[in-house]
């Protein structure tokens, strides 16, 4: 296992940069000019020109790509364009918020998905299997942002039961996480039906069934385990998916998060914020997606690390 981790670790590497280089060609390709933002308008050529040289700016595309790359493996993520800020910091100071929003969404997304999904196969094509399937088409069908106001307006406008927008106390979180895992619930309610229909049909099930042992320990025991390997696979993909969501769903919930962080650098064309905004939140993908591997192993000793 350890010799396994240190190998996928060393395989980070070449991910990474490629995802630096993406985001930094995209980044390129972004109309407007960051020292003609800094500069403001009217400033002359030579001041803009002069800014140009100072940001590095007037270099070659792929000498740019290779300071920054060399930045990045001493741990310095640049400066922003607009506060003049390290970029470190700021992220460092946003994350935390999205990193807590992400974890509650996950954990809606789990526990509503596989509750959901577990009393669909036990209870196949009854009222409850129809309902809750109708039920999670729609949760994968409605925009994030449409949900999200929909709720903002019942629940703040309407009853006032939470806060519109903003941060701070439990309350300011559930609308949010609600918004962004109700997608990811339906999502694994479907896989984890699927999946505990293909395990219930099989034999070892049917003799646990003949040996007099209960449902709930059949269901939650012995099937839902063997149950678990396509389910974790479908909640370490939608971790990062709500990584990129809490972007939309920050904007609509006004969150200060890392999400909002990179809209706003990107309206400003501030790159070193958004290249190190995108480069944390792939960091974090890759180490969930080593964690989902890992868990494949825990739950199935079956399964071989290669």
């Amino acid at each position: 296992m350890f010799v396994y981790i240190i190998r996928r670790l060393f395989q980070m590497i070449p991910v990474l940069l490629g995802v630096i280089l993406v985001v930094f060609l995209i980044m390129q390709m972004v109309p407007g000019d960051p020292a003609l933002l800094l500069a403001g308008e009217g400033a002359s050529a030579e001041n803009v020109a002069k800014i140009r040289h100072q940001l590095g700016l007037d270099q070659p595309v792929m000498l740019q790509y290779i300071h920054y790359v060399g930045n990045v493996v001493q741990g310095d993520l640049g400066t922003s364009l607009r506060s003049n800020l390290p970029v470190l910091d700021e992220i460092m100071t946003r994350l935390p918020i999205t990193i807590e929003l992400a974890l509650a969404s996950i954990f809606i997304t789990i526990v509503l998905g596989m509750l959901a999904g577990i009393i669909s196969a036990t209870k196949q094509y009854s009222f409850a299997d129809i309902t809750i399937m109708i039920i999670a088409l729609l949760g994968v069908s409605l925009p994030s942002f449409w949900l999200g106001l929909t709720m903002i307006y019942y629940f703040s406008v309407k009853l006032h039961l939470f806060p519109v927008a903003g941060w701070g106390t439990w309350k300011h979180l559930v609308l949010p996480a609600i918004t962004l895992g109700a997608s990811g619930a339906a999502i694994v309610a479907r896989m984890t039906r699927s999946s505990m229909l293909d395990v219930i049909r099989q034999d070892y099930i049917r003799t646990a069934k003949a040996k007099g042992l209960k449902q709930r320990v059949i269901v939650y025991k012995h099937a839902l385990k063997n149950a678990l390997i396509p389910v974790i696979t479908v909640v370490g993909l939608q971790f990062g998916i709500l990584l990129g969501g809490a972007v939309l769903v920050e904007s609509v919930f006004a969150i200060n998060g890392l999400g909002r962080l990179i809209v706003d650098a990107i309206r400003m064309r501030d790159l070193p914020v958004v290249q190190g905004g995108v480069l944390v939140a792939s960091v974090i993908f890759v180490f969930v997606n080593l964690a989902v591997d890992v868990l494949y192993r825990y739950f199935n000793k079956r399964i071989e690390l290669d």
